[in-house]
């Protein structure tokens, strides 16, 4: 499926990504704050498209001005989510390369997937997270009408091998 706002299209990511989704992924500054480490070489990104950005639901985020992947915006639902939700409930999670903070991109991607989630999908709420410090992803949410839920403490994040706070929010389908 391919989804268009008015300066993005999200779109599923390919094998021919790769190269784009490293030069991204390999800042220090985009992975870490989001919860994963920066990517070491192409072949490490062409596998994280295999097994996670390849996974239904996840988009590449694409400007139209330039036409390749800078980002990437997804619903992980139900099960797949990281949060112990029902199959009616998502967690959406999203991350931009550093040339593009800023220009309001994310927030525009994040509105077009709560509106695929809500009106094409269903489903009933969705949910989000930041960690300590993030104050991008924070804006990111609170500008797309999230609500703040909880705070988990001292939990360990596998994919960085640390510990970290996470604060949950959420949105409700507006027509339930």
């Amino acid at each position: 499926m391919i989804l268009e706002t008015e300066r993005l299209i999200l779109r599923p990511w390919s094998d021919a990504d790769a190269a784009d989704l490293f030069e991204f992924a390999k800042d220090p500054d985009v992975g870490p704050i989001a919860g994963w480490n920066p990517h070491e070489s192409v072949d490490e990104s062409l596998e994280i498209i295999r097994t996670v950005l390849g996974k239904p639901e996840t988009y590449a985020v694409v400007p139209k001005t330039e036409m390749r992947a800078v980002g990437s915006v997804g619903l992980m639902i139900g099960k797949e989510s990281t949060f112990d939700i029902p199959k009616t409930e998502a967690e959406i999670g999203y991350w931009i390369g550093k040339p593009y903070w800023g220009r309001g991109l994310i927030p525009e991607a994040v509105r077009e997937l709560l509106h695929h989630g809500f009106v094409e999908l269903k489903l009933q709420r969705i949910w989000c997270g930041y960690f300590d410090g993030n104050e991008k992803s924070k804006r990111v949410q609170e500008k797309c009408g999230f609500k703040y839920h909880h705070t988990n403490e001292n939990i360990f994040w596998e994919l960085t091998g640390d510990v970290r706070t996470e604060h949950v929010t959420f949105i409700d389908n507006p027509a339930i």
